[in-house]
Order: C-alpha cells, then structure tokens, then sequence
C-alpha cells in the first residue's frame, strides 16, 4: 500500500539566534487513493506540508513514510527516482518551459530517463485526454491559463504517479476554468485510484474532498472525513 504517514514532523528555521516554526508536531495517514484538501490562512504552513509530503523538502524532526519506507534515510539521487516514480506535482504558476512545446513540456520529467513504454505516445494520449490533442506543438504563450494548466497536469501524469500533489491548482484561473481543471484531478482520482492531495483558499472546493485538513499556525487544527464526497 502507497500510504503517507507523518510521525511528529516539524520544520523551523534557525538564523541569527531566532528559530521561525513553520510546521509543528504535524501528525497525519492517508490511505492510497485518498482525495485530500488542505486548507486554511495564508501563512499557516499549507504548501509547507505539501513540499514535505512530496519530498521536495525535508523535515527538521520527525519522520514521514511511504508505505513502509522512511523517506528522510534516502540519499538524493534514490530520492530523485522516488518523486519520478511516485509523486507528480502540479503547480499554481504552472512551471511549464517557454521555449518548449505543449508536447515537449509533458515530455520533460522523462528527458535523461528509460521507461518502459513509448514516450511521445505517451504524451500524446495525455494532453488527448485533457482535451489538447490539437496543442500538442503549441507554446505556453499560445495557450490560455486554463490550457497551460491542463498541459502541467498531463505531465505530472507523465509515469502514472501513486500520489498527486496540488498546490492552488486552481488559483490563477477563472471560475469556470477553474472548475473544469477541479473535475479533471478529481476524475483522476476516481478512475485512476491515484491519491491527491490539494491546497485551496476555496472553501467549496475544499469540501469536495473525501478528507479535509485545516492548518493554522503551522499546526493542523482539523484532520476530518467529509460526508458529501462529490
């Protein structure tokens, strides 16, 4: 089983005799396939958790787990195959390559990598199923907002990740653009069985989740189970 546990973690950051907390004592398990907000105000470590949850950071104490593996013994170049293997990040700012094709922008994660099926099929049946079979050799600068993020979730799904990782996915887009990205992760979800975890200021979007985090002062102060998973 692909299941996150968080034992204790905590991240600080110590400089000119002054430790700033950032995350405290952050206790947490949640199950493969777990559909997952977090929540709360700016500040209170959300997008925090989620760097450490993907292994993006580390942890000043504690432990976190996948499956059965601690993550914090990894030396950086296993942990690199860790992410590539496990973990696709998709991001508010959409971190796609300028000079690089719709195409080419899926295709990065696997550059200098063996895999064991067709890259550029691959890819194209990915942007195919967000919708961009017609992009496929269009620049970021010819693609809307909308676009472009549906080309930064076709390649976080680039290796068929056991988990993905949101931060506002959403946050930078109209409503209604905003709500076809939403349907697209949580279908994902559903057909797939990939877990998701998000970050999100809305709070309708946040009780679409089947399990909702609230963080406040780098602590979670809420870890529930929402009744109307939609």
């Amino acid at each position: 089983m692909n299941n996150i546990i968080c034992k204790d973690i905590s991240k600080y950051f110590e400089g000119d005799g002054v430790k700033t907390n950032v995350l405290d004592e952050i206790n947490l398990s949640l199950k493969e396939g777990d559909f997952v907000s977090i929540v709360g105000p700016s500040g209170s470590g959300k997008s925090t958790l989620l760097s450490l949850l993907g292994s993006l950071d580390s942890p000043s104490r504690g432990e976190i787990y996948f499956g059965s593996q601690k993550i914090s013994e990894l030396k950086a170049n296993v942990l690199a195959d860790f992410r590539f293997n496990n973990i696709g990040f998709i991001f508010q700012q959409f971190h796609l390559v300028p000079t690089l094709t719709a195409l080419e922008n899926v295709l990065a994660p696997l550059f200098g990598r063996r895999v064991s099926f067709n890259k550029k099929e691959k890819a194209k049946e990915l942007l195919k199923s967000v919708g961009l079979e017609e992009k496929v050799n269009s620049l970021p600068s010819q693609l809307s907002g909308g676009q472009q993020q549906r080309v930064a979730i076709a390649r976080a799904l680039i290796n068929d990740p056991k988990w993905i990782l949101a931060d506002e996915p959403t946050g930078n887009l109209d409503s209604e653009t905003g709500e076809l990205i939403f349907s697209l992760i949580s279908d994902l979800n559903k057909k797939k069985g990939c877990g998701v975890i998000f970050v999100t200021h809305d709070p309708s979007m946040a009780e679409r989740a089947n399990i909702k985090i609230e963080m406040k002062d780098g602590k979670v102060i809420s870890d529930r189970v929402v009744d109307h998973f939609a």
